[in-house]
């Protein structure tokens, strides 16, 4: 939880590998299992994520200035709905 990498990466690992990750984009389209799992899984890591930020900044806040983000930048992310990175 420490790495800072993972509010950039794990959002962009599908989006890396083609995958749609929006709700109007499965609308329109026939995808595979294992394309919908990894989608599933892709929203469930941004819901853990976002979180375990929260519990931190309300627990422990000066890590998050140790991790390299700011307070008002956590809550922008926490914010956030799961579909979106």
């Amino acid at each position: 939880m420490n790495d800072t990498s993972a509010l950039a990466t794990a959002p962009d690992q599908a989006a890396r590998l083609g995958t749609p990750v929006g709700p109007a984009d499965a609308s329109r389209r026939h995808y595979s299992l294992t394309t919908l799992r990894s989608i599933i899984a892709t929203w469930g890591a941004r819901m853990r994520l976002r979180c375990e930020l929260e519990q931190k900044l309300k627990d422990d806040p000066h890590l998050i200035d140790d991790i390299g983000l700011t307070g008002r930048r956590v809550e922008a992310e926490i914010a956030k709905p799961f579909w979106q990175a």
